[in-house]
């Protein structure tokens, strides 16, 4: 029983082993990769640091937009109750967000007609969404160029390879066209990853903006409701 085991033992480390060394054999150099991949690596490359820059940037400017004090609107509605406008005003300057500033200019119109009051208040939020939006188109032609490029770089590998095969007459030898088809595969796989990941990061921040869209629009409603209740 005690030699079965260690019969056991041995075959497992032996087999660790083996994996280890495999691995070892398949692991490559990112660089000497991309370095197989040619000039089409470096703009995949230079997409790819946009993408997260853009992402970071706007997911850090949006979640400071959707911040907003839970009270702001008590605080609002008990200030225009009270008739104490300047309050109110001040209260929307000393937060630096779409919604402050959709309120504030809210309150600029009062005493206007109601219309009025809710397109100006609507402009302001489109301007506002017109912001947190900024750099999102460049992150979806992120998504889509990137992988475009990689495919490029997929045709050019095997135009490469078989113009050395063409040249090649009857000596056709692996090595001649193990170069194109790296490049081919390099430049594919490279594109992929950073198209896959810029579409995730575009739709994360869409998500996340059109979360703060519907915050906007159930605080001009709580907004115009409070102007009409002195009317009741």
């Amino acid at each position: 029983m005690n030699a079965f085991i260690i019969l056991q033992t041995d075959v497992a480390q032996q087999a660790v082993q083996a994996a280890a060394e495999g691995a070892e054999e398949l692991r490559m150099p990112f660089f000497e990769v991309a370095q197989k991949g040619g000039w089409l690596m470096l703009p995949i490359v230079l997409l790819s640091v946009l993408a997260v820059y853009i992402f970071f940037e706007r997911f850090f400017a949006i979640n400071k937009a959707a911040k907003l004090d839970m009270n702001f609107m008590n605080r609002i509605k008990d200030y225009i109750h009270d008739g104490k406008l300047d309050s109110a005003l001040a209260l929307c300057q000393s937060y630096s967000n779409p919604t402050a500033s959709m309120i504030e200019k809210g309150i600029h119109r009062i005493g206007r007609p109601l219309n009025d009051v809710s397109t100006a208040i609507e402009n302001i939020g489109k301007l506002e969404i017109y912001k947190l939006e900024k750099g999102l188109p460049l992150l979806a032609t992120v998504a889509g160029g990137a992988p475009m490029i990689g495919f490029l770089g997929t045709v050019m590998g095997m135009v490469r390879a078989f113009y050395d095969m063409s040249h090649s007459g009857n000596n056709i030898d692996v090595s001649l066209l193990s170069g194109g088809i790296y490049t081919a595969l390099v430049t594919t796989v490279a594109g992929l990853v950073v198209g896959i990941i810029a579409y995730f990061a575009y739709n994360v921040l869409v998500a996340r903006v059109e979360k703060v869209v519907y915050q906007l629009e159930a605080t001009t409603t709580e907004f115009m409701d409070l102007l009409n209740e002195p009317a009741k």
